[in-house]
């Protein structure tokens, strides 16, 4: 496992998570994350050699902690601002806690795309490798 390039790639968690607390709406989200996972999923294969989907999924089970305890932190001004989201959670299991609620769907979430990030890490390497090209080193 390349933990200095998770750890790198990881920022985009740390950048997704402020802004979405204060600026993305909850609608423009996803394409903000197709393009991290396809640009993270093109860097890990460029600079792994083995392991492309371990480290993909370490990259998004390392975003999505990153997220959690970002929106955790600042549950009020993102409640302010997600204010469809905090009604929805407010209709499931524990209307009570949104923020418990939060949690586990950070950890769920962080699975889920873990699998996607790691499948398309995996793909971008085969894609890579047939076109002839050789992992390169990263110097963190």
């Amino acid at each position: 496992m390349k933990w200095p390039l998770i750890f790198l790639l990881s920022a985009f968690g740390v950048a997704m998570g402020f802004a979405t607390v204060y600026l993305i709406p909850v609608t423009f989200e996803p394409f903000c994350w197709s393009g991290i996972f396809i640009i993270s999923a093109f860097v890990i294969a460029r600079y792994c050699t083995v392991q492309y989907f371990l480290n993909g999924l370490a990259v998004s089970i390392l975003n999505a902690v990153w997220m959690t305890v970002l929106h955790l932190t600042f549950f009020t001004i993102y409640a302010t601002n997600h204010d469809a989201e905090m009604q929805i959670m407010q209709r499931l299991l524990m209307p009570d806690d949104p923020q418990v609620m939060m949690f586990f769907t950070g950890i769920i979430s962080g699975a889920v795309s873990g699998i996607v990030l790691g499948s398309l890490s995996f793909i971008a390497a085969k894609l890579i490798n047939n076109n002839n090209y050789t992992a390169r080193t990263l110097s963190v």
